[in-house]
């Protein structure tokens, strides 16, 4: 088995990733093929279900992508149904408290580590049962469990909420952060900056893997250097609108009707 996703940050690599929002398995198999290290499906903000991630991770599994999900809240039920299709981490929105945060790691789990309901031997994360007990050791170990701190009532907690035991990743929601805090769409103001900057100290403090995205200050590089271990920058749907517009605005120069 080659090293997870996990085990290569626990190893030290700093690793990447994308968002599919889309949910379209030629846009996702395009990204990943590009040589991304990760891609996060959206099931928070995306328009898409355990079926239609499906489709995405099967385009994405010949590219070495992992493929990762956001599901929609801290459910279990959610939580399962996207672990027994394939997912190879989890990303819980909104969590606010330590026992919020024990709930979806064990969620994550199969028992005695967790509550996670047993039926490898028949989903698609196992290959359909070929080689369900291979499975169940094995994402023992490698499953990413991640947890996003982007709310003022996270914050107070947020140290408690690092430290829970097999939560992997503190991943900061920088927007929703701003919100928070009474700074809408202004992750880099002073005050949501100084938050963001204990989350992350109370993340590395705990031993805990620290995630992220750019905000218009603070670019990849600077997210890297501050000693963030994945970050999450590009996303398929703005990388074709943009691609778009840029697209259309040259052609309508061309043509004299800019």
């Amino acid at each position: 088995m080659q090293d997870s996703l996990k085990a290569k940050m626990r190893a030290g690599r700093q690793v990447n990733g994308f968002w599919s929002e889309l949910f379209s398995p030629a846009a996702a198999e395009i990204m990943a093929s590009a040589g991304y290290d990760c891609a996060m499906i959206d099931c928070e903000h995306g328009p898409g279900d355990p079926g239609s991630a499906i489709a995405v991770m099967r385009a994405m599994q010949a590219t070495g992508c992992t493929p990762l999900v956001r599901v929609p809240g801290n459910d279990p039920g959610w939580i399962k149904r996207l672990l027994d299709v394939g997912a190879q981490g989890v990303m819980i929105p909104a969590v606010n408290s330590p026992e919020e945060a024990e709930a979806a790691v064990a969620a994550c789990h199969y028992p005695p580590r967790g509550v996670r309901g047993m039926a490898a031997p028949i989903v698609r994360a196992s290959g359909y049962g070929r080689d369900w007990q291979g499975y169940v050791r094995d994402i023992a170990e490698s499953l990413l469990v991640i947890c996003q701190v982007e709310s003022k009532t996270a914050l107070e907690s947020v140290g408690a909420i690092a430290a829970v035991d097999k939560l992997d990743m503190i991943f900061i929601g920088p927007f929703d952060l701003s919100a928070s805090l009474g700074f809408m769409g202004e992750p880099d103001h002073p005050e949501v900056r100084e938050a963001i900057s204990k989350a992350e100290r109370a993340a590395k403090a705990e031993g805990c893997l620290l995630g992220g995205i750019p905000t218009p200050e603070r670019s990849p590089q600077m997210l890297y250097e501050a000693g963030y271990d994945l970050v999450l920058a590009d996303i398929d749907v703005l990388i074709l609108r943009d691609g778009a517009t840029a697209g259309l605005s040259a052609l309508l120069a061309a043509a004299g009707r800019n």
